[in-house]
């Protein structure tokens, strides 16, 4: 199953609430006005993508994300 993402406790935070989620191709999504620029910078990566393991079994699949895209996140 790739229904896992390894995520600081912050963010894993901020994702479960809605406020992050991942496009297919892996880029970090922010929902408007809920988190300034600032803190995503301290947060995240400088090109906010998540880091790709290499082995593709442990890429998070694409169901899960557009699941939690759909109904968790709020931007």
């Amino acid at each position: 199953m790739r229904n896992g993402l390894a995520l600081s406790g912050t963010v894993h935070w901020m994702f479960d609430r809605g406020l992050l989620s991942i496009s297919d191709d892996h880029e970090v999504l922010v929902a408007k006005k809920a988190v300034d620029d600032a803190t995503l910078d301290r947060l995240l990566l400088p090109d906010r993508r998540l880091i790709e393991p290499v082995n593709p079994a442990f890429k998070p699949h694409r169901s899960y994300l557009r699941w939690h895209r759909e109904n968790v996140f709020k931007g």
